[in-house]
């Protein structure tokens, strides 16, 4: 079985949907819906038919393109946000496994941004769907969890293979690194980083989907475990997550 197609659709004024295609059986899937023009002319495009959408969480740029795309198409969504997400044909709890486009799918709970996010990882295709959690360099805002909570999500997602493909839910790579200069500005792989994103964006190309491996190199946030992240806060030895918590900190004033 050969791997899924996966296009990424702009939405909005910052926000992307991901399409998963599966060449074998036909099916397509939809990772958030922010907005049913571009998505509709996606499928279009591609003479595709949505089998699936799957949802992570409730925000409205996440879920907003829902009602007009959801004929002939299975919504998934965490059984947890149910109250507060479009109609579910299925919900699902974190550690739950489904199929989508004849892969296997596993739940990750990523609260934190909000209470109920989930993230998608397909393994067999080194896909992981993680919306407003783990971001190209940075990760989402704290709304409704906690930091320690949003720590805990960022290392599940630390902990898949590096090759995996980390699809968020924002352009926001250009601003997360700009940011990410004032906490790790030494570190060569973010500098690299950096002028590719600055390429990217001056050709009209999207920065994300990343890699874990990138993430991982150059995300503040992932990095909090990194004595020179430490020492250049002024924390060295300092828990993990009081670290990560005091660059969220800094990166909601920045």
């Amino acid at each position: 079985m050969s791997k899924p197609e996966l296009v990424t659709v702009p939405c909005r004024t910052d926000n992307y949907a991901f399409l998963v295609h599966d060449g074998d059986s036909g099916q397509t899937a939809l990772i958030d819906a922010p907005e049913a023009g571009p998505i509709a002319a996606a499928l279009s495009e591609r003479g595709w038919v949505l089998s699936d959408i799957l949802l992570t969480h409730h925000h409205d740029d996440h879920i907003a393109g829902v009602a007009a795309l959801r004929e002939g198409a299975r919504v998934v969504g965490a059984m947890a946000d149910a109250h507060r997400l479009p109609p579910l044909d299925l919900q699902v709890r974190p550690g739950d496994t489904l199929t989508v486009c004849g892969v296997e799918t596993r739940v990750i709970d990523v609260s934190g941004h909000t209470v109920g996010h989930v993230a998608y990882h397909l393994p067999a295709a080194e896909l992981v769907f993680t919306a407003d959690s783990l971001m190209a360099l940075g990760c989402g805002r704290i709304f409704e969890g906690t930091a320690p909570m949003m720590w805990q999500s960022l290392m599940r997602l630390a902990a898949l293979p590096p090759q995996t493909i980390v699809c968020s839910g924002h352009e926001y790579t250009a601003a997360n690194g700009r940011f990410a200069a004032t906490v790790d500005g030494a570190n060569p792989a973010l500098e690299a980083r950096l002028e590719a994103v600055a390429r990217s964006r001056a050709e009209g190309r999207p920065t994300v989907p990343s890699t874990l491996a990138e993430e991982v190199a150059t995300n503040p946030f992932l990095r909090a475990r990194a004595p020179e992240i430490k020492a250049a806060l002024g924390m060295d030895g300092a828990e993990d997550v009081d670290v990560f918590a005091e660059i969220r900190r800094r990166k909601d004033s920045f």
